[in-house]
């Protein structure tokens, strides 16, 4: 990625999520462990789903391609958070910066449109389940995946254009773990009215089209939950439910509230705090939260811990 403008500033310096030294390494050995274990079960839950014929449907279809946009997502900005903890100065390069915003960007967008997809299929599977192999094809199912990349890139492409249009030519120092969007806003020695109106809208639509999809999705399972007779039903309808509808308002939950107080400086220290349970919390909690439970993923898990050992 060229990354090119007229800003005096060739490098950042990140301040890290803490700026107490007692707390450094601590911290360090936390999310060092915190990121391999969203290594470890992302990438399992991913081969799980490819070494397993009967876990290729499309409800894991989508979960592989959530972690897989998990496991992707973590790389992006863990390293350099960690190098935060045992670096007096953590520096990076202007094109470095834009392309870590870049990518962030694209994940956290793609994410937000695999949940909806999640969403449509579990409506799909309570509500029309004759209908569920036509409506939920292989053909469809890539498509609507595509479509998550597609727009996660395009939206990716703005921010970061966008961005790429200011001048920085005074402060280099980022009051983050990473190049998010309003710590850069807030070093810009240019207008950022524009950057800012098209951060809202590009954010709040697709904040308020996943969620709204992802609520009448769910609006209408619950009208079919509530009219079954059978108390099984009931169970079975919910708990296939529960795991999307924990990961979703994680996310959802923390990533609101993070930007919220990003956008004012003076909740910069909370909005870095929350930003870090859904950059690192959710990503690792995700496996888990897909997997506990479900008698499909257990199997697959106990079918290949056997070829392994034999």
């Amino acid at each position: 990625m060229a990354v090119e403008n007229d800003s005096s500033v060739t490098e950042f310096i990140l301040t890290g999520l803490t700026d107490h030294p007692e707390l450094q390494l601590p911290l360090f050995f936390l999310f060092l462990v915190n990121y391999m274990t969203t290594m470890v079960g992302n990438l399992s839950l991913i081969n799980l789903v490819c070494l397993n014929s009967h876990l290729h449907t499309p409800v894991y279809f989508f979960l592989f391609n959530l972690s897989f946009i998990d496991l992707c997502y973590s790389f992006v900005f863990t390293p350099k958070m960690l190098m935060s903890f045992i670096s007096e100065r953590n520096i990076i390069s202007f094109p470095g910066c834009i392309t870590q915003l870049f990518f962030f960007c694209f994940f956290v967008h793609s994410e937000c449109y695999v949940l909806t997809a999640m969403a449509y299929d579990r409506y799909v599977a309570i509500c029309k389940p004759l209908l569920y192999t036509v409506t939920m094809s292989p053909q469809i199912c890539s498509l609507l995946m595509s479509a998550s990349y597609v727009m996660g890139f395009a939206g990716a492409m703005v921010h970061t254009g966008c961005m790429m249009k200011l001048i920085f030519c005074d402060s280099n120092v980022i009051n983050h773990y990473m190049c998010d969007i309003f710590p850069l806003l807030q070093l810009s020695c240019s207008s950022t009215y524009a950057n800012e109106l098209v951060t809202s809208v590009i954010v709040g639509t697709v904040v308020i089209v996943s969620n709204l999809i992802i609520l009448i999705s769910y609006a209408l399972i619950l009208f079919n939950i509530l009219h079954m007779s059978s108390a099984e039903g009931w169970f079975k309808a919910i708990s296939t439910c529960g795991s999307h509808i924990i990961t979703v308002g994680l996310f959802y939950g923390f990533g609101l509230l993070a930007h919220v107080n990003l956008s004012s400086e003076g909740s910069m220290g909370q909005g870095k705090f929350l930003s870090v349970f859904y950059t690192n919390v959710v990503p690792m909690m995700n496996p888990l939260i897909c997997s506990i439970r479900n008698k499909d993923v257990k199997l697959a898990l106990k079918k290949t811990l056997k070829k392994i050992t034999n």
